[in-house]
């Protein structure tokens, strides 16, 4: 079995926050067998000495769009589906080069891409790990309704439908049959709309989406599969309409307010903010192709960002880390961090990507951390993140190496790793 001995490294121990010295890490067959600071048999093993920077878990984005090439989703609308997925390859490689080794994808990404990942072994598709929504469920009429407004609307079917990756759906046996056929072709998760948003052209943001009823029937759906549903929310009534449903996952909750923030705590709801994507926008968004209809309704959520983050905090809902952003604006994904710090800790903004996504995908003990049983999806830094979380921005120029399942898949820095001992197999 493939084995990898990681020495004179330092391990941050991110339940704890604290930082454990002059380590060894064993891997073996894609999987963490020891963490430790007394020496370690190094014999059949490839060495890999880390010069005396920190290692880190994989970091993990609750809330990405790795299709989404275009700010202006209307301009995907007639883009065969080769295309497509040939325009994600290099944002798929952009986000493993900044350390992201999983990504829950909210909407574009489908299991076959997912399996091209999972089964490049000889490097073809380089990409994180992909947990996939398939097309988010969208009434008529919602964030995910992209029909432009006319005297005569357009039927459901056509091209305008699959540019966002959405499915207009509407009533209970609908919704209910819709939930089944996703998770037929791959789904991990069901991602659906409660709330009007930004990117959609005739939808405001304080609207609501699916009913009680359908929102229930989602969930019930979901349930019967042992996943669950992520609902895109802005306002406090969309939220709570979400959550008291059974929904596990509000995305953005931008206009939160303290006493719905408290319900999500009291309900075991998980947040996932996406403040970059709003900066973004709003520096570049017009210029990149966004709608004036769009455009104007940004400054509203950019505006609230940081308070949601602070009412969040204040309540104990758990935060993921999150980014949705599209088009030229993905190589902005690590700024997150630092968004993030302004209200957080920088162990508190390490767990959301980190210990807290894991939780949120299912993966608790086997992402996201540094730990005997874990995936060695394993990040060399240069600095020390718990003290300055730059060391993990820009394009992951600070990150030395990033390893996924035991296989190294960047390296900055060629030279680190030293072959098997002679006659002994290695990596």
């Amino acid at each position: 079995m493939d084995r990898l001995l990681i020495q004179n490294v330092h391990v941050p121990d991110l339940r704890r926050g604290t930082r454990r010295a002059h380590h060894q890490v064993l891997v073996e067959g894609g999987v963490i067998r020891a963490v430790t600071d007394e020496a370690l048999p190094a014999a059949g093993a490839r060495v890999l000495d880390g010069g005396g920077r920190t290692l880190l878990p994989g970091l993990i984005d609750c809330h990405a769009h790795v299709t989404f090439s275009q700010t202006n989703l209307a301009l995907l609308a007639d883009m065969p589906q080769t295309t497509l997925v040939l325009r994600a390859l290099p944002i798929l490689r952009g986000m493993l080069g900044r350390g992201f080794t999983t990504v829950r994808d909210a909407g574009g990404a489908d299991w076959a891409l997912k399996q091209a990942i999972d089964d490049g072994l000889d490097g073809s598709v380089l990409g994180p790990r992909l947990f996939v929504s398939g097309p988010a469920l969208s009434p008529t009429g919602g964030h995910g309704d992209f029909r432009p407004r006319s005297d005569r609307l357009r039927p459901l079917g056509c091209g305008c439908q699959r540019l966002a990756s959405t499915r207009v759906v509407d009533g209970v046996d609908g919704v209910r049959r819709a939930v089944r056929e996703l998770l037929q072709m791959g789904a991990d998760q069901i991602k659906i709309m409660s709330s009007g948003g930004v990117a959609s052209p005739t939808d405001p943001i304080d609207a609501l989406g699916y009913s009680v009823e359908e929102t229930r029937a989602i969930v019930d759906e979901a349930a019967a599969r042992h996943t669950y549903v992520l609902a895109h929310a802005y306002t406090p009534a969309a939220i709570r309409r979400a959550v008291e449903c059974g929904v596990r996952s509000i995305e953005h909750g931008n206009l939160i307010d303290a006493p719905t923030a408290d319900r999500m705590a009291e309900r075991g709801a998980w947040a996932v903010p996406t403040l970059i994507t709003y900066e973004a926008l709003a520096q570049g968004g017009v210029r990149l192709g966004l709608g004036a209809d769009s455009a104007a309704k940004i400054e509203r959520v950019r505006a609230a960002g940081l308070r949601s983050l602070a009412i969040f905090k204040a309540a104990g809902v758990k935060m993921a880390l999150g980014t949705d952003l599209l088009g030229g604006s993905h190589g902005l994904q690590s700024e997150e961090l630092l968004i993030r710090a302004q209200v957080q800790s920088n162990l508190e903004v390490l767990q959301s990507a980190t210990l807290i996504g894991a939780e949120l995908l299912g993966q608790a003990g086997q992402l996201g951390e540094v730990s005997p049983g874990a995936r060695a999806d394993l990040l060399l830094v240069d600095g020390d993140p718990l003290q300055d979380l730059r060391c993990l921005t820009g394009q992951g120029e600070g990150i030395a190496l990033v390893m996924q399942a035991g296989r190294i898949v960047i390296d900055r820095h060629s030279g680190l790793t030293r072959p098997p001992t002679e006659g002994q197999s290695g990596l």
